[in-house]
């Protein structure tokens, strides 16, 4: 496609080319990723739920890089948890996680976790939010899992695999009418970005059929590789919100356009170096060039 291109990040340096595990191919590193969701969101069942609390005030509740951006105790928790269950099972690979940042392994795998994608939804109770883990190498995911804790809901791809929820194989929608489909977006924490990422949205939604937003832009890809959205635009993702999510979408057939998250830029295609994209193959170019039209590229 020309309008929508994929930049594929560059993985933190390890040592070159160290010798292959075993279990290094996409299909175990995917059965692995799916045991860590699937444990995590056993260990969530045991953890405090914040929105027991009252008054918005739950103990265990913090902010970072605004008032409005949250992480609770269980964000901790589980990665926590993630990464000892990963230094277990893949002691020499490297980590990156949205809490406790980097680790690293001497082999030239590394493992993206978000443990709560989502955690406004969380903490207000609504049941949108989502476990992510995926394994990545030379900056192109392999395999990946994302778990809907409220739901039980399991969603997972290798390259060249396919994609699966609850083991069932995934298919992005037929749409082919723009006017007909339905976008998934988000919002930035900041301020003043929302109003330019709100402009955009505005403009866009007198040619689509509606908008969603649900909070959890792991869950909004894996919407669009189900076929329950058509498309999902959203600037300002981190490479853990992504990693194992978008290459669910693109193993269900979705076009996919990532941000580079280590530093690397995609190509100036206009709609913004950190835009995530996906959308259903018939629809990618039209969708992209309205995006376009209505300010991406300054959001």
């Amino acid at each position: 496609m020309e309008t929508v291109n994929e930049a594929r990040p560059t993985a933190p340096t390890t040592p070159a080319q160290p010798a292959a595990r075993a279990d290094d191919e996409p299909a175990d590193l995917r059965r692995i990723a799916e045991g860590l969701v699937t444990q995590a969101a056993g260990h969530l069942e045991g953890l405090p739920r914040p929105w027991d609390e009252r008054g918005g005030s739950a103990a265990g509740v913090a902010t970072k890089s605004t008032p409005t951006d949250v992480v609770t105790a269980s964000d901790h928790a589980l990665e926590a948890f993630i990464r000892s269950r990963l230094g277990e099972l893949r002691p020499d690979d490297a980590v990156v996680g949205e809490e406790h940042g980097s680790t690293a392994g001497e082999s030239r795998t590394v493992w993206l976790v978000d443990p709560i994608d989502g955690t406004v939804n969380f903490l207000y109770g609504m049941p949108w939010y989502a476990i992510s883990v995926a394994a990545v190498r030379d900056g192109v995911s392999l395999a990946g899992a994302v778990i809907e804790p409220a739901t039980g809901r399991l969603w997972s791809a290798a390259t060249g695999a396919g994609a699966t929820c609850d083991g069932r194989p995934l298919r992005v929608s037929g749409a082919t009418d723009l006017s007909l489909s339905l976008l998934g977006t988000g919002f930035s924490y900041r301020p003043e970005r929302r109003v330019r990422q709100a402009r955009m949205i505005g403009g866009m939604l007198p040619h689509v059929r509606d908008v969603r937003r649900a909070g959890a832009a792991s869950l909004d890809l894996c919407a669009v590789a189900a076929g329950w959205a058509d498309a999902y635009l959203e600037h300002g993702c981190n490479w853990w919100d992504w990693a194992a999510a978008a290459l669910i979408a693109e193993e269900a057939g979705a076009l996919v356009r990532t941000p580079g998250p280590t530093g690397s830029v995609p190509p100036d295609d206009g709609l913004g170096a950190d835009a995530l994209f996906a959308a259903t193959p018939a629809i990618a170019d039209e969708l992209a060039a309205l995006a376009r039209e209505h300010g991406a590229a300054d959001v």
